[in-house]
């Protein structure tokens, strides 16, 4: 490709409205272009990175045995409301309604629609397991998309599902998916962690995320992992272990005055109380909807430690709710009968549930609201009159208490970027859609399934987060729109021009996707372009010629060095092929 016929067009400025550099360089390196928020045109130079991924993508799923398959982005709400994700899943599923008056969607995920795959083409446990893929785009209406390609409304997904007759087969691919996207990762030249998480709409019983650690603006995604075993997961589900209070002989409840008090550190220095003797509340609504388009909503008070917060994913995920938000204290007043700061356990009406955190479970002698303004009561404790209607995992875990898995290793805390997720979705699909098999014993029984998603788009971005400097970009090989851009140093020396032009055509034979910047510019405007686009290699034809001698650039490292003229495509294909992808051109 000749310099003069690329589509490049490239910024010296940054765009006002990019947040983080990696969408700042894609935009000034001419690679994207917004067209509305969270929708994005690829041009020439990104579409090819994205083949990259796929290409890459595809060459481990197809060696795993997984077969690709194409599936609508229109879906029939129909679907949706057979598994109840239809109601469940929020202002961010993009509905709409066709000509005849039903209701469609555009598809975010497609658990619903492999399953209704299933559910007419597999009969038998025989034809199990199976696994199946496609790479398209999804749609998702972000109410903040942010960060270019990261938090977008339109995107490209690689995802796949897999069938299995029982959970020992899921686990069997699931692991080995796993592996396979730690390779896929690794070959686009980013390390990934692999994270617990949230099942959240999608469902099941178990799921992790890759994340490719890195601290920057744009890492949204928070983990906890322990310095001593390998366990790691997001925030919102980690688990730690609490040191507990020391155990104390059962006093009797009283009541007393705490005027002006609203904190509960305030509370803990008027009582002269560790936090970890108080009981904190918040007051929540949880909302379930249902099939017939109908809410319910229920009241909850959930209690954690003075010294822990709230985690509201895992108090969703404990009720099993559909959505779930803090009250406002208009409405805590009027579920409670008085005002934030002063709720308790032991005064509430009836209807409202308590759900309290683990770590309480054999607190004693502790401090909590009073249900009136400026009281609260001290030496409470738990007994057969009164205890939480649930007790669950409710508290966010932090840096720095001990590991929940080992119990020996102390959580850190890291950011990064989410690439890939993985859920064990068992039977959730398949009972709610009455995709079943027939078992050896000839029962029918509904299909266990796995689920598997890697961002196309969200993975070139994360590269250019991890990949970059302050002059632009700089592309794993793997996954570089081109490998080598060449600058003759004048194009108007026509032997500097001929031997340039000699290069890029034996290059391009020798499989090097090549870049000939023949632009009538100087070649200090080249030499930007080619470091803002990120070309991991750049020859530069000048006054060396005379000697034999090209000076190459390795972008990665900046380091420069002279190579002579006829070794030239050897070198460069020794540096390009232990990271070649399939897809070339």
């Amino acid at each position: 490709m000749r310099m003069s016929r690329l589509l490049a067009p490239t910024l010296r400025e940054v765009p006002a409205d990019a947040e983080i550099a990696s969408q700042q360089l894609l935009l000034r390196a001419g690679f994207i272009r917004r067209i509305s928020p969270g929708v994005y045109a690829f041009l020439p130079l990104m579409w090819r990175v994205l083949r990259k991924i796929e290409a890459l993508a595809r060459q481990e799923l197809d060696a795993s045995g997984a077969q690709e398959l194409l599936m609508p982005n229109l879906v029939p709400a129909e679907l949706w409301q057979e598994s109840g994700r239809w109601y469940a899943y929020g202002p961010e599923l993009l509905r709409l309604r066709n000509r005849s008056d039903r209701q469609e969607l555009l598809g975010p995920t497609h658990e619903e629609t492999i399953t209704a795959i299933a559910r007419e083409e597999l009969r038998s446990y025989r034809q199990l397991p199976l696994t199946l893929y496609q790479i398209q785009s999804k749609f998702r209406d972000e109410n903040r998309p942010r960060f270019g390609l990261l938090r977008g409304r339109e995107f490209l997904m690689k995802d796949a599902y897999s069938f299995h007759a029982d959970a020992a087969s899921l686990e069997e691919t699931y692991s080995a998916m796993c592996r396979s996207y730690t390779r896929i990762f690794a070959r686009c030249g980013l390390a990934t962690r692999r994270v617990e998480s949230d099942v959240g709409t999608t469902g099941g019983a178990a799921a992790h995320e890759f994340i490719v650690v890195i601290e920057t603006s744009g890492a949204e995604n928070e983990i906890l992992y322990c310095d001593r075993c390998d366990y790691a997961a997001n925030v919102d589900t980690a688990e730690s272990r609490l040191v507990a209070a020391p155990p104390e002989a059962p006093r009797t409840r009283r009541k007393v005055s705490t005027p002006a008090v609203r904190t509960v550190a305030e509370q803990a220095a008027m009582l002269h109380l560790p936090l970890e003797r108080i009981v904190k509340t918040l007051v929540v609504r949880a909302i379930w909807r249902s099939k017939d388009e109908t809410e319910r909503c229920t009241d909850v008070v959930a209690l954690v430690r003075g010294d822990t917060q709230v985690n509201l994913v895992k108090l969703r995920t404990s009720l099993g709710c559909t959505e779930i938000r803090p009250a406002t204290e208009l409405e805590v007043q009027a579920i409670t009968g008085t005002a934030p700061g002063f709720v308790g356990p032991f005064s509430l009406p009836d209807g409202v549930l308590v759900v309290a955190d683990e770590s309480l479970r054999q607190l004693s002698n502790f401090s909590t609201g009073a249900g009136e303004i400026d009281m609260h009561w001290v030496d409470a404790n738990w007994d057969p009159a009164f205890s939480p209607g649930l007790w669950a995992d409710i508290r966010s875990a932090l840096p720095g208490e001990v590991c929940g898995r080992c119990g020996e290793g102390r959580l850190n805390h890291a950011r990064g970027i989410e690439v890939g997720n993985t859920f064990k979705l068992d039977t959730r699909y398949s009972s709610a859609m009455h995709a079943t098999y027939d078992a050896p014993d000839g029962s029918e029984q509904p299909f266990v399934m796995g689920c598997y998603e890697l961002g196309i788009t969200r993975t070139a971005q994360a590269a250019v987060e991890a990949c970059h400097d302050d002059n632009g970009i700089q592309w794993p090989v793997a996954i570089a729109p081109y490998h080598l851009v060449i600058i003759p140093a004048n194009p108007q020396d026509t032997e500097l021009m001929r031997a340039a032009t000699d290069l890029y055509e034996q290059a391009t034979r020798a499989g090097i996707e090549t870049v000939l910047d023949d632009r009538d510019d100087r070649a200090g405007v080249k030499f930007k372009d080619a470091d803002l686009i990120g070309f991991p290699l750049r020859i530069t034809v000048g006054k060396g010629l005379k000697n034999g001698k090209l000076e190459l650039k390795i972008r990665a490292t900046g380091e420069l060095m002279e190579i002579p003229v006829e070794a030239a495509v050897d070198h460069l294909v020794g540096l390009i092929t232990p990271a070649r992808t399939p897809f070339g051109g």
